[in-house]
Formats: structure tokens, C-alpha cells, sequence
């Protein structure tokens, strides 16, 4: 056994990771430079992982993702105070990449969410990764008008805490997705610059979700006109996460509780509850983006229009 503090060694994790680089030969797509990819009606990508790699101007749009999973995930004991099984692959991964555009899709995990594995070193068992991760100095990226649904760690936006590489880089633009019964990481950022506006963010159950905005080192996050609809059960200060970031800029949103309908402060709500406070200024003011709707119109107009089988 490896108890807390080794990570797996030996012939059995020797075997779990040549047969994981087996599955990645199959699982897992290079998306070249100029590359579009659109599908046509009720197109779907089951089992793939979508890799976006060092690559300029891609666009992908109109498809519904669906159970990108791992079939060997690692088991960590020394991730967190009692270890975690760690799944390798997204539906899409933009690393090293600029000028992408993430339009018009559906992501899920099919029939085989991950609330509905089991239980092993009295972790849950997880076979997802992201959804939609944006990592290794990607710059200029574009998620916009998505479905996300029921899945854990969901979109990530710079990998790791070294700012060798994404320090000036991680643009990003979140705007018209909609996220439902997602638990985390709607983004969660490290360095990036990134605009989130007239997102629809629905929290069905208090139980299951963690946050929604992870607010990571050096983070500079602007969110503006989200809609977020929450069950009685969820704290409005549990939106926010502070992943080792000082601040952020939140204006304009809107929450939504039962039938009542209210302005809201997420970082007020969030530092009457936390301790070290967040600031309100993320230091920039984004200038690069479409028009901006009412807030009491996001409902509306993400659930009608966001999604794959939406472009009009």
C-alpha cells in the first residue's frame, strides 16, 4: 500500500499506464491550424477527446459531445487530505492554441455520469476530466452559446500555478452558455484575462456543488449580466472560490431563488462568509466583445438559442 504521502508504483501502475497510452492512440483527435468544424444535424462525438494543440484559427460548432471517458484513471493518494482518482481527458483541449472558437455545442456525460460510479479508497471514482479546459498559454479563445450539463470539473483555464507560461496569456471570452447542475469550475482560472457575461448558471442541489466562478492565482475575471438560478439550498456565497486569486470585478448579475428575482453581490455575498476577502477590481475592463444583453433576458435567450441544433 502507498497511504497518504507515495503516489502509485509498482507492476500494476505500470500496467494501468501503458494501457491508458493505449486508449489514448484512439481516444484521443489532433485539431490542426485552420480548421473548421462544424457538424451537421444531430452530429455527435462520443469517446473522443477533441485535442486542439499548438494550433491557429479553429473553430467548432454544432456538435454534442458526449462521455469522453477515461477507462484507467489514476489513483492519487497524495492529491487532497484523502487521495483522488484523477481521469485524463476532456471532450476538448486547447493547449498551446490561439484564436479558437467554441460555438453551438452540447456537452454531457451520457449514461454514464460520473455520479454514477463507485466508491473506491472511499473516493468517488471519476472518469471525466473537462468538458471544455483552455490550458498552456492558449490565448484568444471563444466559448460562447454552449450547453454544459451535469458534469463535475467542467472548464479550466490555466493549468498549473507556474506563471512561466500563461502569465500575459489566457484570453478568454465566456459568454451565452448555459450551465445546468454543473458542480465546478464554470471556469475556474489561474493568470487569464477572462470576460464572463449573459451566462445562465442553474444549481439545482446544494449537495453536489462546490462553486461556479474559481477565482485562481493571479486571475484577473469579469463577470458581468449572469443569471444565476438557484435552489433554496445553495448559498450565494458558495458562487465564488478563491483558488489562491485576490480579486475580481463582478457587476450586473442577477440571482434568482424561488420565484424571486434580485440583484446580486457576488463578492459581498462571498467575503461575509470568507476569510481573506476578494477585492472588486479585477484590474481591466474588456473591450473586445458582442453586444451585451439585459440580464432578465439570459433565461430566455440562452435557453432557446444555446447548444448544439441552435444555429440559425
Amino acid at each position: 500500500m502507498w497511504g497518504r504521502d507515495t503516489e502509485p508504483s509498482g507492476p500494476m501502475e505500470d500496467a494501468r499506464a501503458a494501457s491508458a497510452a493505449a486508449q489514448t492512440k484512439y481516444i484521443k483527435l489532433k485539431v490542426p491550424s485552420d480548421t473548421t468544424i462544424v457538424g451537421l444535424p444531430g452530429a455527435t462525438i462520443r469517446h473522443i477527446n477533441l485535442h486542439v494543440d499548438k494550433a491557429d484559427n479553429v473553430i467548432i460548432r454544432n456538435i454534442r459531445f458526449e462521455d469522453s471517458a477515461d477507462c484507467f484513471p489514476q489513483w492519487d493518494p497524495t492529491d487532497g487530505a484523502e487521495g483522488n482518482w484523477n481521469s485524463l481527458y476532456d471532450n476538448i483541449s486547447v493547449t498551446g492554441s490561439t484564436h479558437v472558437w467554441i460555438d453551438h455545442n452540447t456537452f454531457t456525460d451520457g449514461d454514464n455520469p460520473d455520479s454514477n460510479q463507485p466508491v473506491y479508497f472511499g473516493r468517488p471514482y471519476q472518469v471525466h476530466d473537462g468538458q471544455a479546459d483552455i490550458t498552456s498559454a492558449s490565448d484568444f479563445v471563444t466559448v460562447s452559446w454552449n450547453r454544459f450539463s451535469d458534469h463535475d470539473k467542467t472548464m479550466l483555464i490555466g493549468s498549473t500555478n507556474n506563471p512561466a507560461n500563461d502569465r500575459g496569456k489566457l484570453s478568454v471570452t465566456v459568454h451565452h452558455n448555459e450551465f445546468f447542475g454543473n458542480l465546478q469550475r464554470l471556469p475556474r482560472v489561474r493568470f487569464g484575462k477572462v470576460h464572463v457575461y449573459n451566462n445562465y448558471y442553474q444549481v439545482p442541489d446544494a449537495e453536489p456543488f462546490e462553486y461556479a466562478l474559481g477565482v485562481g492565482v493571479e486571475s484577473q475575471i469579469y463577470a458581468e449580466n449572469n443569471y444565476f438560478r438557484l435552489s433554496r439550498s445553495v448559498d450565494p456565497a458558495d458562487l465564488l472560490y478563491n483558488w489562491g486569486g485576490t480579486a475580481l470585478t463582478a457587476k450586473g448579475n442577477l440571482l434568482r431563488v424561488g420565484g424571486k428575482e434580485q440583484p446580486v453581490d457576488l463578492i459581498a455575498a462571498y467575503n461575509a462568509k470568507n476569510d481573506p476577502d476578494l477585492g472588486a477590481d479585477a484590474g481591466w475592463t474588456p473591450t473586445l466583445h458582442t453586444g451585451i444583453d439585459l440580464v432578465e433576458t439570459v433565461p430566455r435567450e440562452v435557453s432557446r438559442h444555446a447548444g448544439a441544433g441552435e444555429i440559425h
